[in-house]
């Protein structure tokens, strides 16, 4: 990716540009932004094939909707790493097996991508103040819950999903997550406070 495309500002402008129709600026926002996307989606799916599937869908979907993208909601990274991230769920869930996670590395995967801000395209996700605090409190968490935590809100599955996942009983998932979440937020509260 150049340079000047490595800007917020940038992005916003080929954005608005797409949404005019501008096939070159398309192309320029592709070339500037996939090989990140593309190591977001594969962290989400573990498959190159489907990431790149999920890769393809967002940036139609990029292409159709970028006379929607409101800039003062999100960066346009963010935007379309929202896209990306809905598309591969989606690719998730039409699968017929059932999700395989390794749960150590799931854990060790979750948190070097959201603490690693130097790490590769497809070891990365753009990261923010927020996320970095987020990254530090759900380390302070036991594994058990942070594994539940991520499993339902980084993998999008449902309580009983990660109960199937992790063989334990649905009640003791819900108690993992409610005590875990309820564990973030006081974290965050006096990150924030500090």
């Amino acid at each position: 990716m150049t340079k000047d495309l490595d800007n917020t500002d940038t992005l916003r402008r080929l954005v608005a540009a797409v949404a005019l129709g501008d096939r070159a600026a398309f192309r320029r926002l592709y070339d500037a932004t996939s090989a990140k996307l593309f190591g977001f989606a594969l962290r989400i799916l573990r498959k190159d094939e489907l990431a790149e599937d999920a890769l393809q869908d967002a940036f139609v979907s990029i292409w159709h909707a970028a006379a929607g993208y409101q800039p003062h909601l999100a960066a346009p990274l963010t935007w379309m790493t929202t896209i990306v991230r809905n598309k591969a769920l989606d690719i998730l869930r039409r699968q017929d097996d059932a999700v395989e996670l390794d749960a150590q590395q799931f854990d060790a995967d979750m948190l070097l991508a959201m603490q690693d801000p130097a790490a590769g395209p497809s070891d990365r996700v753009q990261m923010t103040d927020e996320a970095r605090a987020l990254a530090h409190c759900m380390e302070a968490l036991e594994r058990r819950q942070r594994q539940a935590i991520g499993m339902a809100y980084f993998h999008d599955l449902s309580h009983s999903e990660v109960a199937t996942q992790l063989s334990l009983p649905i009640g003791t998932v819900k108690t993992w997550i409610r005590r875990g979440l309820d564990k973030l937020k006081t974290c965050l509260s006096k990150r924030e406070a500090a």
